[in-house]
């Protein structure tokens, strides 16, 4: 495939270029990799492959012949990054995740189901443990034990489909206007404009999270100091990582 810089370009190769798995890096890539691949530039989109039979090819499968530092790095470095979040972005995330397609969250949900051995909707400590040890995780088991408590957001015991998708979504995600505002109105359930204790409280209940200092979770995101949450304070603690790279987000105007 020859590369090329302007869009028209591009779109004359996405028609009518030939695959060229002989440039470099494709040498060392496994062949069941390249015919995944091959598979999924089909130009016919009935004979191209469906994201259910995608995730089935062996190449993403865990004992296929493909490195598992993807699944590894979807899995362990998003856990991790989950479990540094305070409450109220967890719950926010769970309330984003929710509100995907089908289409979405398909990748995750088929990862969720391969550590999910027996198919109950529940991943246990046990099955997490052998999870990330098939995907070559080399953590102690008080390391997963912490992964597990940040990402079961409402202390089941057990991390269920909603949670882990929660926990491992990409988190450009969380970069869009729409699902910003849709977090936030979950929570702003009188339409203030402002997320107060009270209705932090009835949120935490929702989730079944209990034993949390609300005014803890404020005040970790309540830059005025007025003892409540407005828009921008909760756009900025949602893109807090994001912001030097990406720029600030647009700001709503306060209701």
């Amino acid at each position: 495939m020859i590369y090329v810089e302007n869009e028209q370009g591009i779109f004359d190769e996405v028609l009518h270029g030939d695959l060229d798995f002989e440039s470099d890096r494709w040498p060392s890539i496994s062949e069941s990799a390249k015919d995944l691949v091959r598979r999924m530039l089909v130009r016919d989109p009935k004979k191209r492959l469906t994201a259910h039979v995608v995730m089935c090819h062996p190449c993403i499968q865990i004992d296929g012949t493909a490195p598992n530092k993807p699944l590894d790095s979807a899995v362990l470095s998003r856990l991790k990054h989950f479990s540094a979040m305070n409450k109220l972005k967890k719950m926010a995330l769970r309330v984003i995740a929710e509100s995907l397609s089908e289409e979405e969250i398909a990748g995750l949900k088929e990862m969720c189901k391969m550590i999910d051995t027996d198919n109950n909707g529940q991943i246990t400590f046990e099955e997490l443990t052998a999870g990330l040890k098939r995907v070559g995780a080399n953590l102690k088991e008080s390391e997963i034990y912490d992964l597990m408590q940040a990402a079961d957001v409402d202390n089941s015991g057990t991390i269920d489909y909603g949670e882990f998708v929660a926990a491992t979504l990409h988190l450009n995600k969380i970069e869009r206007e729409d699902h910003l505002f849709a977090a936030f109105s979950y929570f702003d359930k009188d339409g203030s404009g402002y997320i107060t204790q009270d209705e932090l409280q009835q949120a935490c209940k929702e989730f079944g999270i209990e034993d949390v200092r609300l005014e803890d979770i404020i005040g970790e995101v309540d830059q005025d100091n007025d003892g409540r949450i407005d828009y921008n304070e909760f756009v900025t603690m949602m893109q807090k990582e994001h912001v030097a790279a990406n720029g600030a987000g647009k700001k709503r105007p306060r209701k």
